[in-house]
């Protein structure tokens, strides 16, 4: 392949393969997923490309994780230096770009994160804290931003996102991904759009399996782009899994490398942070490659596995008139925000249930969240979950809520009771406080 020497719009990354850290030895999420795709840039000259920087990864500090996470019995004790490196890796990919080192930035980093919900028992769906949410809370208490939009390109349901920003209105968080009826984490539907302070601001594009570069391309153009258009975030973020691809041993979708790298060009997010994807040969030297290029303003033209070819990706009717449906139910959750917000505005408290499971080591957890509301603001959150023998007590202020509410929290901690078996504590994003009995 031929590339022009100089990117258009220059571009970091951070590369950390988590050289120490597998679930097993033969599992898929281990480090030759991205010791591939190193070797594959080398190839391909970017490091000697101008205007596309390498920067090291760094450590999270562990307040960065309890910045957005409960962790049970604590974050010390549940995370690897590699899960901070992760996580340190997307915070540097954000710095570079608030700090405007570079334009654009790609965190080819893993562990993965997106399947880590708000509490933490431990690791589920290969992920045990959610990297993009960390570097999201980061940016905002560091650099004063506001309104956010992460979109979740990943195969799987990105449910530990839309868990952490569930009630928060400054997030557009959207997820699209293989149906899930008929894949982990078996959630992500159009219905689930948000809590009772931010109704509509989840938004959920389930498609089915074997959908190629025509659905994606109709996701997009339908849904995607006009509601970043009206939402008008501060930064958008991309959690860019790569195993919709179809060479991908764990998931059924019809996705190319091509694909990737049109679609990256139509986001044009600030920032990119590799998900999942787990096709270490077939697949991921390619789509980071057409991802990386895309984001440096490059030619993604020649960017193509050895066996594409494009009669393998063309779609039936009946497909594109179901996703044709997905998207406008979609897009009908998100134009009815503000009237869904109004049928919520009269309650103080809003009660929701889940039963989560962490798959990796099979273990439940039983969990109920509390939104206590204002007209004000998105109020603030109190949580109990119960697994592994332990319980948990939450409080959780947003960085929107008011000070009234902000207060209403922190007394509720104080009057709270300390016992022996549960992890009582506030989290406090507006004063950046993580603070326990």
């Amino acid at each position: 392949m031929h590339y022009m020497p100089i990117a258009k719009r220059s571009t970091g990354l951070v590369l950390f393969p988590a050289f120490d850290w597998c679930i097993s030895p033969t599992h898929p999420e281990r480090e030759e997923r991205l010791l591939y795709t190193k070797d594959q840039l080398i190839e391909e000259g970017l490091e000697d490309v101008h205007n596309i920087h390498f920067y090291n990864p760094e450590l999270a500090e562990y307040h960065d994780i309890d910045r957005v996470h409960f962790c049970v019995p604590s974050s010390r004790n549940l995370l690897t230096e590699s899960h901070l490196i992760s996580a340190g890796g997307a915070i540097r990919a954000a710095r570079s770009v608030m700090n405007k080192e570079v334009e654009r930035a790609f965190a080819v980093v893993r562990p993965p994160g997106h399947h880590a919900m708000q509490t933490v028992f431990g690791d589920r769906g290969f992920c045990i804290v959610n990297i993009e949410a960390i570097m999201v809370e980061y940016i905002r208490k560091h650099y004063g931003v506001r309104k956010i939009a992460i979109v979740d390109t990943d195969c799987h349901h990105g449910d530990g996102t839309q868990d952490i920003f569930w009630n928060d209105p400054d997030t557009l968080f959207i997820s699209v991904h293989q149906d899930g009826r008929t894949l982990y984490p078996g959630s992500g539907f159009v219905h689930e759009a948000g809590g009772p302070s931010a109704p509509g601001y989840t938004i959920n594009l389930p498609l089915p399996p074997s959908t190629s570069e025509e659905g994606f391309d109709m996701a997009m153009e339908r849904v995607i782009l006009p509601l970043l258009e009206e939402f008008q975030p501060e930064i958008i973020i991309n959690s860019a899994g790569q195993d919709n691809h179809y060479t991908d041993p764990i998931t059924n979708m019809n996705f190319t490398a091509q694909g990737y790298a049109r679609l990256n060009r139509m986001l044009n997010p600030h920032i990119c942070v590799l998900e999942g994807g787990y096709s270490i040969e077939g697949a991921l030297p390619y789509t980071n490659l057409g991802i990386i290029l895309a984001m440096a303003d490059m030619d993604t033209s020649n960017v193509r596995e050895p066996d594409y070819d494009p009669a393998n990706f063309v779609q039936p009717p009946e497909m594109n008139a179901h996703i044709e449906e997905v998207c406008r139910q979609a897009r009908q959750v998100f134009d009815d925000r503000e009237r869904m917000r109004r049928e919520q505005a009269a309650k103080e408290v809003v009660r929701e249930r889940k039963s989560i499971f962490y798959d990796t080591t099979g273990f439940g957890v039983e969990e109920t969240k509390s939104y206590h509301l204002c007209r004000e603001c998105p109020g603030y959150m109190e949580l109990t979950g119960y697994g592994l023998g332990t319980h948990v007590h939450g409080y959780s202020i947003p960085f929107n809520s008011c000070p009234a509410c902000q207060q209403k929290a922190r007394d509720a901690f104080a009057r709270a009771e300390k016992k022996s078996d549960t992890v009582t504590a506030l989290q406090d994003r507006a004063r950046d406080i993580y603070e326990t009995k």
